[in-house]
């Protein structure tokens, strides 16, 4: 993983977009130059214009495949048919979106066999690079191997991210004292009389220890041992640390007061606040406008279905625990919760009108929120607000949980581009654990990578009820 800005990006697929950015690149500015050695081709300017077109034309490509979920850390474990259709559908929207910056802009044209020519060879180009990656992928040459110190219950929800994690493979596992293992014995490592920790380091080519050991008095957590192992180039990492940075989540089962309040991240500053509220101005001002004819459409939808209002308001919990009125297209009938009783949405929620599930299913009942990010009440990106009722129930049974709290909520955020719709408490937790990472890496570059994570999640569906 490596850190950009405090968020955590997988090496490999910053190596595969890398490796794509050079070969759009490279297609790009060959796809431009060959028009001009066709005769009659204009040379006067136009060949200065060609390396300028190559990187807008490669920046624009990447931001549409990285849209289309290409980047995505779970990508190895999709097959080659729906990678390729992904990536089919991204260079037809790059087609679509070029052609349209070339006809809008004048000084980036580019002829129609200009762009096809472009597009086949990038295509093409991209195709073979991500079949060679991922058949290296598939041979763990990205992989590193990882021993973990600790068999008790804090290394369950390891050991089962472990078996589908692209980036480490756990070697095994090591018991500093006789207790009850919460992985099969297969996987526990003895240690022989005798045997350090440093020549099992060795004897299985370990490249980090992980510390997942909650107990470290009474003299039996090895430290020289430990202090041995760093001194020979090997990682050594807090369990807490390691489940951050390799899936970007906080495990709750291995935070502690004295972890957050020593460690990096949870920041805030006067200008860390406003250059994110100048960000949030300029994303929903820009949204508002290419979404109004996409709004009023809906509100004439709702209406001829089920009447007025056409907006529904509910009161959410946002920055601070303080409340405010939020706005969203109503998809439900009007006696939604005519008991009285908060519920959580359900897959097929009966209560959605036939309207109401198109616009769920395409997040187009969100949009009204825009109005509640223009007022200050929430930000573009950040956790979902929830419902008082929920959060006081929530509140008692999930630890840190009013940390979610502490930023502005959000349209979109790190949990929903991560996790699908949450509809109990143990749906809660998982997200709050991708609350919680936000809440401690937030950061410009972090709020670009979910905007377009949104994307994909808004065209595949991801989540929808």
């Amino acid at each position: 993983m490596i850190p950009i800005f405090s968020h955590y990006v997988p090496g490999r697929l910053m190596f595969l977009a890398c490796l794509e950015a050079l070969v759009l690149l490279l297609a790009a500015y060959v796809g431009i130059s060959l028009h001009f050695t066709e005769p009659g081709a204009a040379l006067a300017g136009g060949l200065a214009a060609v390396p300028s077109k190559a990187v807008l034309f490669t920046a624009g490509m990447l931001i549409v495949i990285s849209s289309m979920g290409l980047y995505q850390p779970d990508l190895w474990q999709n097959n080659a048919q729906a990678v390729g259709a992904r990536l089919v559908a991204a260079f037809l929207l790059g087609f679509l979106v070029t052609g349209g910056v070339s006809y809008l802009v004048p000084s980036l044209r580019l002829g129609p066999d200009q762009l096809v020519g472009v597009l086949v060879l990038a295509l093409t180009g991209s195709a073979l690079v991500r079949t060679v990656f991922f058949k290296w992928s598939s041979l763990g040459l990205f992989k590193s191997r990882v021993l973990v110190l600790g068999t008790g219950s804090r290394v369950m929800r390891l050991a089962d991210f472990a078996q589908r994690s692209p980036n480490h493979v756990i070697i095994g596992y090591i018991s500093l004292q006789p207790s009850k293992h919460y992985i099969p014995l297969p996987h526990v490592l003895e240690i022989e009389p005798g045997e350090s920790l440093l020549s099992v380091v060795q004897k299985h080519a370990i490249d980090e220890i992980v510390i997942a050991v909650r107990d470290r008095r009474g003299g039996g957590f090895p430290v020289q041992q430990l202090l041995d192992c760093r001194l020979k180039g090997v990682k050594v990492t807090e369990l807490a640390t390691f489940f951050e940075r390799e899936h970007r989540q906080m495990l709750l089962e291995s935070l502690n007061p004295s972890w957050m309040v020593l460690g990096d991240g949870f920041r805030q500053g006067l200008l860390r606040r406003g250059m994110k509220r100048l960000f949030d101005l300029s994303v929903s001002g820009a949204l508002f406008l290419l979404a109004l004819p996409v709004m009023l459409v809906t509100a004439v939808c709702i209406f001829l279905e089920s009447g007025l209002p056409v907006l529904y308001r509910q009161e959410r919990v946002g920055e601070g625990g303080r409340l405010f009125t939020l706005y969203k297209f109503r998809s439900m009938k009007n006696d939604a919760e005519c008991d009285g009783t908060p519920r959580w949405a359900a897959t097929d929620d009966d209560r959605a009108t036939w309207v109401g599930r198109i616009i769920r299913k395409l997040r187009i009942d969100e949009l009204p929120q825009i109005v509640n990010v223009l007022n200050g009440d929430m930000s573009f990106v950040g956790p979902r607000p929830e419902r008082p009722y929920f959060v006081d129930q929530l509140a008692k049974q999930i630890p840190y949980y009013a940390l979610r709290h502490s930023v502005k909520p959000g349209i979109t955020g790190w949990a929903q581009v991560r996790y699908p719709y949450g509809a109990s408490v143990d749906d809660a937790i998982e997200k709050l654990q991708y609350d919680l990472y936000y809440v401690k890496n937030h950061c410009l570059f972090l709020d670009l990578m979910i905007l377009i994570d949104t994307v994909q999640v808004v065209l595949w569906g991801k989540g929808a009820r």
